[in-house]
């Protein structure tokens, strides 16, 4: 509609929808995944370790061993947007069989997304909606019967989805899907 105005959650908002268990699993396949990345990820990933991690006994946090810098990146992943987006970007370029599923499928069901590849860090958050009718359980249902022989767990499909689709289950669905 005219004169309606997009809402974003900040990226961080996705703690909302964490379990704590399952955050410390995404920073550590993120901080397992640093060593094999470009060079331009890797120094993103230590700007944000030097600005937003502190580790006692380390002037440079970024020196520290991984295990030190763990729990503190999980609070700069709580609290800061862009560790967020930066952290979610890098754990759905190490999982690409999955992204690529999970596109593929929301794309069947109609999502409106950005392309693959898109750098969606950019982003100035989550929308606040997903698609009427769906939700985490309905995406999850449908991912298990498209890919009958993929053990992938439901809270990674989840946060793909979440992540490609650029939306968070915040508010009120939105109206049904374009035809």
């Amino acid at each position: 509609m005219p004169g309606d105005k997009v809402q974003f959650l900040p990226f961080s908002a996705i703690n909302m929808f964490m379990r704590p268990d399952y955050r410390l699993e995404v920073v550590r396949k993120v901080f397992n995944l640093i060593p094999e990345l470009p060079e331009e990820t890797k120094g993103t990933f230590n700007r944000y370790i030097k600005k937003f991690v502190s580790v006692p006994g380390f002037r440079n946090s970024s020196s520290a061993p991984a295990s030190l810098k763990i729990k503190p990146f999980i609070s700069a992943f709580e609290s800061q947007p862009e560790v967020a987006a930066f952290t979610m970007a890098t754990w759905a370029k190490g999982n690409s069989p999955l992204l690529d599923k999970v596109f593929d499928l929301l794309t069947e069901r109609r999502w409106e997304l950005l392309p693959k590849d898109a750098d969606r860090t950019k982003l100035p958050g989550f929308l606040t909606t997903w698609p009427k009718d769906e939700s985490f359980e309905a995406v999850n249902k449908a991912f298990k019967e498209k890919y009958t022989e993929e053990t992938y767990p439901e809270d990674d499909i989840s946060l793909m989805a979440v992540w490609l689709g650029g939306r968070l289950p915040y508010q009120d669905q939105e109206t049904d899907l374009p035809d």
